[in-house]
């Protein structure tokens, strides 16, 4: 199922697969779609340390921008793991895309650290380009091999922590599941309602 382009209340009133969570002044949406279909200040590219083109959520973000967004990160010279950069967005409906390295999973502390900084970082980025809203992949869980439960709580409390530290900046965080698999783990993290 694929989303409309519009905005964030629109997006939340049609598709009734959206949930979000408000967490101070900012928000987490979770979502459902296509990532680059979502009308977000900014797009998260997983990417790879080269910034290259690659498959998965890197390859269409890539495809849907144009040539320009790969001649673009070819003159910045890659981006270390838990590091990210941002570039313009081209023919994306977005001011820029952030291109955000999460490491290939092997199990270690020093995984969990990286994947929570690379989320933390794109966050700061898009704070530092004066960007309100961001829309995230699952990244590190496509070829990086990461387990999808685990990013995902990685990823929530990367985000979570980041908005609590920036209540006064009214982020929105849309964390966008591509897959049925990947949006029913999000759903774990919404708040169940106190009867």
């Amino acid at each position: 199922m694929f989303l409309p382009l519009g905005a964030i209340e629109a997006i939340l009133k049609a598709n009734e697969e959206v949930k979000k969570k408000q967490a101070g002044a900012g928000r987490i949406v979770f979502a459902k779609g296509d990532i680059t279909q979502f009308k977000a200040d900014a797009i998260v590219n997983a990417a790879n340390e080269s910034l290259r083109p690659g498959g998965g959520v890197c390859g269409a973000i890539h495809a849907a921008a144009g040539p320009e967004l790969a001649e673009a990160c070819a003159k910045l010279g890659g981006c270390r793991t838990g590091e990210a950069v941002i570039t313009d967005a081209y023919n994306l409906p977005h001011k820029k895309v952030i291109h955000a390295v999460g490491p290939v999973y092997h199990g270690t502390d020093e995984d969990r650290t990286l994947l929570a900084e690379a989320y933390r970082n794109s966050l700061n980025l898009a704070r530092d380009n004066k960007l309100k809203s961001v829309v995230f992949p699952a990244i590190s869980t496509g070829i990086f091999g990461y387990p999808k439960e685990e990013a995902a709580k990685i990823a929530f409390g990367a985000c979570a922590q980041w908005i609590r530290e920036n209540q006064s900046y009214g982020m929105t965080v849309i964390m966008c599941a591509y897959d049925q698999e990947t949006f029913d783990i999000y759903q774990k993290f919404i708040p169940k309602k106190k009867n």
